[in-house]
């Protein structure tokens, strides 16, 4: 009795499943690129509720959108996916969240008190900053370069450490933003956070949680950890701590670095200045 002949498989069926490998890694990228599109929501929601005047409000809701790329970025590392589109929708979005969004807030805050000429270009620093820095992470991205530091201050961070300012301040009777001298301290940290985030100083990154870096970069969890504590607990003013410790963190390793470098000391490898860029 003659075999019975094998079914052919034909183009359909060799087409779904040489497919089918690219539909589970286009399945695991929806993950993280849903949490960068949540970021981006929260920016724009933000950017209504200034609008509406309730700047409050604005202010918790770019901390959410920082909340959101926290975990486009975790969950990107969990599932193990990487490409040019997250990079480019997480930049984007961060754009919005972290740099337009902390942009109009400053300027109903208190800098339209300089009119619509000044007020206007010291609001728009950390977008247009903000930008250069995301374009300058993009190149680098496709140039291949990581490092486990920041350089110059990532756009989150400095999005975070104005509206904790704001959260801080925004009711406290003797901060009143329309007094020349407070507003000279609001037009400061918009310059300096501005400035920080395209200058060469290095910042921590918090590496990928696993067993090796736990313990090679034990500190840098600790910190995180203490600074969602400070968060939780004490909420804007838990955070304004937070933000003051690693903005310290980074500007003494700055200044202890060029400390060694004036006086002919041999700099510590592992302190600061690295120039290269492993995130936004």
């Amino acid at each position: 009795m003659a075999p019975t002949p094998r079914p052919r498989r034909g183009p359909v069926l060799r087409a779904r499943r040489a497919a089918g490998p690219r539909n589970r890694a286009r399945a695991r990228a929806a993950v993280p690129n849903f949490f960068t599109l949540m970021n981006l929501l929260a920016g724009f929601f933000s950017l209504i509720q200034t609008a509406a005047g309730n700047l409050e409000a604005a202010a918790w809701l770019v901390v959410l959108a920082g909340f959101f790329d926290l975990l486009d970025g975790l969950m990107a590392r969990l599932v193990g996916v990487s490409g040019d589109f997250g990079v480019e929708l997480d930049s984007l979005s961060d754009v919005v969240s972290f740099g337009v969004a902390p942009s109009f807030l400053l300027y109903v805050f208190g800098l339209n008190q300089l009119g619509p000429m000044w007020g206007g270009l010291l609001a728009s620093l950390p977008a247009l900053f903000g930008a250069v820095r995301l374009a300058k992470f993009n190149s680098l991205t496709e140039a291949g370069v990581k490092s486990t530091e920041f350089s110059g201050l990532p756009i989150p961070a400095q999005a975070g450490t104005v509206v904790v300012f704001i959260l801080t301040f925004i009711d406290r009777p003797w901060f009143d933003v329309l007094a020349r001298p407070q507003l000279s301290v609001l037009i400061t940290l918009v310059v300096g956070m501005s400035a920080l985030m395209v200058s060469p100083i290095s910042f921590p990154a918090l590496p990928q949680p696993n067993r090796t870096n736990l313990r090679a970069y034990r500190y840098r969890f600790l910190l995180f950890l203490t600074a969602m504590v400070l968060g939780v607990v004490f909420q804007e003013e838990g955070l304004l701590a937070a933000a003051v410790i690693y903005l310290g963190w980074g500007l003494g390793r700055a200044l202890l670095w060029a400390v060694r470098v004036a006086t002919g000391a041999d700099p510590d490898p592992d302190e600061p200045a690295p120039v290269v860029d492993v995130g936004p």
